[in-house]
């Protein structure tokens, strides 16, 4: 499977109702989610982790 981000690397969430805001860390590369490659992400200041999509997430800065 390719993936846009790599596990170990920062990205973000693509700004919209409800994202969280902040860098959070790809903690693990999960099997995909309706066709498309899904994360566990975790944010710097949270305790907890998240499913993130493919297609919900960003690198860093990217517009």
């Amino acid at each position: 499977m390719v993936t846009k981000f790599n596990a170990n690397g920062w990205v973000e969430f693509i700004a919209g109702f409800r994202s969280p805001q902040g860098r959070f860390q790809i903690v693990r590369i999960m099997p995909q989610d309706k066709g498309e490659p899904s994360y566990r992400v975790k944010g710097e200041n949270e305790a907890f982790e998240r499913i993130a999509r493919e297609s919900e997430l960003r690198h860093p800065g990217e517009i």
